[in-house]
């Protein structure tokens, strides 16, 4: 792709970020119940990078911040509705599906985390409960990732570009 058509949209703190909660999240899930201190330390991991994401959200570089991406509901139905009928808008940074799993992902894998740590506390060790909520928020956080998959599939098929490797480097193609 010539310079002149590509345009920097993911920073080099993102891209860690997000090939970084990708491993830590598979690691943590293919340990669980087998090597639990690898399980917890890769919970820690995940947890220290969703408290990056949401600083750098507020003061990252512009298509990191939630600002940008982060749209109402009604224009998120709006864009899934436009993709049913293959008239949807691309955009240079996250789609409003895609902001809204971003900000989704966010959130169960931060509750992942929260519940993994209350697990080892004191207070709640071996409570049937909490391991019970913390294995379904991670079969939710599966299902969440399997359409995040879904829809970077879509959208570079839909609009002839790799995102996966917009994601690498940190380029995608110009407006």
């Amino acid at each position: 792709m010539p310079a002149a058509s590509k345009v920097k949209v993911w920073d080099p703190l993102i891209r860690i970020f997000h090939w970084s909660l990708v491993i830590s999240f598979l690691v943590a899930w293919l340990s669980a119940g087998e090597w639990q201190d690898l399980h917890e330390i890769c919970g820690y991991i995940a947890a220290g990078l969703i408290c990056f994401r949401l600083l750098w959200g507020v003061i990252g570089s512009h298509y990191a911040r939630f600002r940008q991406f982060l749209r109402h509901p009604y224009e998120v139905i709006r864009y899934i509705r436009d993709i049913r009928y293959g008239r949807e808008t691309r955009y240079i940074g996250h789609n409003p599906a895609g902001g809204m799993m971003i900000f989704t992902l966010l959130l169960t894998i931060g509750a992942l985390t929260f519940t993994g740590w209350l697990s080892t506390t004191d207070q709640y060790w071996g409570a049937e409960w909490l391991q019970n909520l913390h294995e379904a928020i991670a079969d939710g956080a599966l299902v969440l990732i399997a359409l995040h998959v879904a829809g970077v599939v879509v959208a570079s098929l839909r609009h002839r570009e790799n995102l996966v490797a917009a994601m690498v480097t940190g380029h995608k193609r110009g407006a």
